[in-house]
């Protein structure tokens, strides 16, 4: 008799523990699962651009992408920020390297190309054309990605026509390619000493603080 009962109770106390031993397998599938989910839900911010976008004297905590980050991250917003900027990178030097950058998924594709076509005196039509062929590159490999556009200006050196045309290149290929428009990037910061380095042309990290201020009141209407 005594014996029926523990035999009973083995079978019994084995069946529990198979049991939660169960219920921990599938909650730690669900876990890992909800991570994973997580992850695959951040969508991606693409910074494109030149020295101002790599933040050229800095270390990349201080650039504005990185900013631009913190914010998100401090709202709760599910993006990833990608710093894709090259020192001295022109508009040609991006058409050649945006194909690589394409590799890799995006939702949203700032560019921040031309000033160095500018201070290098470089045709406008030349630039322009360039800056297009990069925006039709996003567009077709990426369709639904939204479009950035960081207008810049360059100082009056090349005349008042250059000049004046150079600041045009971008609200017109903002309308035309129904992409937001950041007016100005170095909007209070350029020509400002005490926010620039010492080259005068690129800003400092408190100089990028304002900078990412002039994105993100563009980029957070579209987060």
């Amino acid at each position: 008799m005594m014996k029926g009962y523990i035999t009973t109770a083995v079978v019994i106390l084995c069946f529990v523990l198979a049991c939660n031993d169960n219920k921990t397998s599938d909650g730690q599938k669900n876990g890992s699962a909800k991570n994973v989910d997580s992850a695959v839900s951040k969508k991606t911010i693409v910074f494109f651009g030149n020295s101002l976008t790599a933040g050229y004297g800095l270390s990349p905590s201080e650039a504005f992408p990185a900013i631009i980050q913190n914010k998100i991250d401090s709202l709760g917003l599910p993006y990833k920020v990608i710093n894709a900027g090259v020192s001295g990178e022109t508009s040609s030097g991006g058409n050649g390297r945006i194909d690589w950058i394409l590799k890799q998924p995006l939702d949203v594709f700032v560019l921040e190309l031309g000033a160095n076509d500018g201070l290098r005196g470089i045709p406008l039509s030349e630039t322009k054309k360039s800056l297009q062929s990069i925006i039709d590159k996003v567009k077709a490999k990426y369709p639904e990605a939204k479009l950035v556009l960081a207008g810049m200006q360059i100082p009056p050196n090349m005349g008042v026509t250059y000049t004046t045309q150079f600041r045009n290149i971008y609200p017109d290929l903002a309308k035309k390619n129904a992409a937001m428009l950041i007016p100005f990037l170095l909007e209070g910061v350029g020509g400002d000493l005490k926010l620039n380095q010492q080259d005068g042309i690129h800003p400092t990290t408190e100089g990028h603080q304002i900078v990412a201020e002039n994105v993100w009141r563009v980029l957070e209407d579209l987060l």
